[in-house]
């Protein structure tokens, strides 16, 4: 068995003082895609937030066989692990969708050749052409979900972490975002309470119950079931 991506070991979140999740466990190995599920107010955001550093957390945190613990080491996770925020309003911060998807990849000093590489494969995978001069203040709530996932993409991150990626799209974005995950060859961690995409996916489900309580189940029989009685 390869030595694991990420690992939570007795992994427990925080805010203001109090525990939100306690004791979790989980090991991803690289290229491994699991779904983060649980009732709204459960803890994924905040398990998310932990991961990358934002709010405190006890317990082990691994990278690569590494812990994560300083500064210096979250600045190493945050390049290998891109996030993409629930609202994409807390993200999106550039004047236009141009200036937004250069940002990270020109701030991370990565070579001319590769930023325009990164940028066209981006741009033509979710159709953003049309959108590239626009502010980005001025983009519907979907346009701007599709932004904030592209302007992660545009660095390379090794790993996503996707906070309910189809909330607030259309159809069509729907299955452009969907079939993009489905194809992905990244390590992928993906928040979400859409029972469709869920099952679309068909990856490992972790789901978050309460506090302690936390359960894990591969998407057969089980899952389908969990999904028909809502």
């Amino acid at each position: 068995m390869t030595e694991p991506f990420l690992e939570l070991r007795n992994f427990s979140v925080y805010r203001g003082g109090r525990a939100i999740l306690t004791n979790l466990n989980i090991v991803l190995h690289r290229g491994e895609k699991i779904v983060i599920a649980g009732v709204n107010g459960v803890g994924k955001t905040s398990l998310a937030e932990a991961i990358l550093g934002f709010v405190p957390f006890k317990g082990e945190l691994i990278l690569e066989g590494k812990p994560v613990k300083e500064k210096k080491d979250f600045k190493i996770l945050r390049r290998k692990v891109g996030y993409v925020f629930q609202n994409p309003d807390n993200q999106l911060f550039m004047p236009t969708v141009r200036d937004e998807l250069l940002f990270a990849p020109k701030n991370y000093k990565l070579p001319e050749e590769i930023v325009e590489k990164l940028f066209q494969k981006v741009v033509n995978t979710f159709n953003l052409t049309h959108l590239l001069d626009r502010p980005t203040f001025k983009l519907s709530f979907g346009q701007k979900r599709l932004v904030s996932l592209a302007c992660v993409l545009t660095y390379d991150p090794e790993m996503l972490i996707l906070d309910e990626p189809t909330n607030g799209l259309d159809r069509e974005n729907w299955f452009k975002v969907a079939e993009f995950l489905k194809k992905s060859d990244k390590t992928l961690m993906v928040i979400t309470h859409d029972r469709e995409l869920i099952s679309f996916l068909g990856w490992r489900v972790i789901y978050l119950s309460s506090l302690s309580f936390v359960t894990s189940y591969p998407p057969k029989e089980e899952l389908k079931e969990n999904l028909r009685k809502g």
